[in-house]
């Protein structure tokens, strides 16, 4: 028989367990209210694959370049894709984040004071332990840091063939160090044009005019290549030697958007924010599709021929074009943009030739040009942002301009000075040979070196 003792003791033991039963379960409550939800998760993990997606652009670009220029520059141009990822994103976490986004590393009493035109917050990633963050700081850091790769890249299509490879190097650190995040503050770290309702949705201007005006200078510094022209001004085109590079890297780039374009939603747990981002996906194919289209056509016209490498430049146009208003029009007006995109490729590239600019992948006509009309779209068309025409004309031209404006000049200046101290411009005999020789003493296609072929 069991007596009152060992009742009670049983009672004491069993009042102690539960007890400890309940101080764990409080443990767990307390974990889930510091556990920022599924919500929090799904939002983190598709902004993680979008910047995927980003990267993968580099793939693109790689391939574009490639295919439209001279087999002996190939290494060369993979090097430079290579070292602007690279180089990018260790400037972009020591330096560049914190200038973009300096308000992120304060206060909110010292970020209510900060400067709209520059600020620096910090070197590396901010933390945060905010409960009601929307972002893991390192999901924030990668997805921005991609797009700052992107913006130097595009210049890389530009100076091909004849470009130093160290004054490359010098180039790059500058934009995705200093001048790509200044501008990007301007709009997306909360400065001065955020201020004004300037509107660049994922970047025709902040990232691809950017690159694209940046390009423009360093082909007006550096001058066409060999041959390029004839002494009496005439033309004489220099097609790449591998077109189906060029195609896939296009595709993949239309590939790449859907991480550019949706990823910059940047919410996709609400009705709300998955409906936007399907509709951004929508805009961006119809777009892309008007764009190759128109081009194809346009081009035809004037040539004689459908020319393929204008139609995947319209594609590409036709992105750049939506990049800023994808969120703002419907599916139609997005078939519009991207149609007048396609026109412009065409039409900025026959300019560039008669201005006697070499650009040899049409970087400027697509980035740089089309970027301009992506941001306008929404000054002159009834939008989301803007209900009537023409309503924010001025806003979204002060915004461009003042965008456009600052890569130009400041990448004139570096360009100027590396060509002042002769460090722009490889030798005649050393372009001549090919920049994968004299710049890095290796064939990207070793069979035609060892056995006498010739590399074009």
């Amino acid at each position: 028989m069991i007596g009152i003792g060992t009742s009670l003791a049983s009672v004491a033991s069993a009042q102690e367990e539960a007890a400890e039963v309940m101080e764990v379960v409080e443990v767990a409550d307390a974990g889930d209210d510091a556990d920022l939800g599924v919500g929090y998760a799904l939002d983190n993990a598709i902004l993680f694959l979008c910047a995927v997606l980003v990267l993968f652009m580099q793939a693109g670009f790689a391939m574009v370049e490639v295919g439209l220029n001279s087999a002996k520059n190939t290494v060369n141009i993979l090097a430079k894709n290579v070292m602007d990822l690279s180089v990018g994103a260790l400037l972009f976490f020591f330096v560049g984040f914190g200038i973009m986004y300096p308000t992120s590393y304060m206060s909110e009493a010292d970020a209510e004071t900060v400067s709209k035109v520059f600020a620096f917050g910090g070197s590396g990633i901010y933390t945060s332990d905010d409960p009601g963050r929307t972002f893991s700081p390192q999901a924030d850091w990668f997805f921005q840091a991609v797009f700052a790769a992107t913006a130097a890249t595009i210049v890389s299509g530009a100076v091909a063939g004849r470009m130093k490879f160290t004054a490359y190097l010098i180039y790059s650190a500058i934009l995705t160090g200093l001048i790509y995040p200044i501008s990007g503050y301007w709009k997306w770290g909360g400065g001065f044009l955020a201020d004004m309702g300037f509107q660049d949705f994922a970047g025709s201007a902040v990232v691809h005019a950017v690159g694209g005006f940046a390009g423009l200078a360093g082909a007006i510094f550096l001058g066409p290549r060999l041959g390029r022209f004839t002494a009496d001004g005439k033309s004489v085109p220099l097609p790449g030697h591998n077109v189906a590079f060029a195609a896939l890297g296009v595709f993949i780039l239309w590939v790449g958007w859907y991480g550019f374009n949706p990823g910059s939603q940047l919410a996709f747990q609400g009705t709300g924010d998955i409906d936007a981002t399907v509709l951004i996906a929508v805009n961006t194919t119809l777009a892309a599709a008007a764009g190759a289209f128109i081009a194809t056509f346009v081009g035809w016209g004037l040539f004689g021929k459908p020319d393929l490498t204008m139609s995947l430049n319209g594609a590409l146009g036709g992105l750049v074009g939506i990049t800023a208003c994808c969120d703002a029009f419907s599916n139609t007006m997005s078939i519009v943009v991207g149609g007048i995109a396609g026109v412009l490729v065409v039409l900025s590239i026959v300019a560039l030739d008669k201005l006697k600019i070499d650009d040899p992948v049409g970087a400027f006509p697509v980035h740089g040009v089309c970027g301009v009309w992506g941001c306008m779209t929404m000054g002159i068309f009834p939008n989301t942002h803007f209900p009537t025409a023409f309503e924010g004309f001025v806003t979204q031209g002060i915004g461009t301009v003042s965008i456009c404006a600052w890569a130009f000049v400041t990448m004139s200046v570096v360009f100027g000075v590396l060509k002042a101290v002769g460090h722009l411009r490889v030798t005649p005999e050393e372009e001549q040979a090919g920049l994968d020789i004299s710049e890095h003493g290796m064939h990207a296609y070793p069979s035609d070196a060892i056995t006498g072929g010739a590399i074009t």
